[in-house]
């Protein structure tokens, strides 16, 4: 972590700023871009680096976080219930097919 010692003895100087852009240089990040201008410029980071972030910064959208991807196990613990009865179903429908063929 040596490269955060230089911003830890930093940070509490008046003169102190970061930037994405400062940050992105001094440590190598990856996943994270930062674009200068009106135009086309921001920062912009992975899905998994934006989330964190924003639950970082705001708790209610870290609790929305949380909820949405509850819902989502929820419903693809669903589906593959369906999936599971409807292939037993056709397995089951399938051998009464074959074996009222055989007599």
């Amino acid at each position: 972590m040596v490269e955060f010692a230089h911003f830890k003895n930093e940070a509490g100087r008046h003169a102190f700023t970061m930037s994405p852009q400062k940050w992105i240089r001094e440590t190598n990040a990856i996943g994270i871009i930062s674009k200068s201008g009106k135009y086309g410029g921001g920062t912009f980071a992975r899905s998994d680096i934006a989330f964190e972030f924003a639950s970082w910064i705001n708790p209610e959208f870290k609790l929305y976080l949380i909820k949405e991807f509850e819902r989502l196990k929820r419903n693809e613990t669903y589906q593959e219930k369906i999936e599971w009865h409807a292939n037993r179903l056709l397995s089951k429908l399938n051998y009464v097919v074959h074996t009222d063929a055989m007599q």
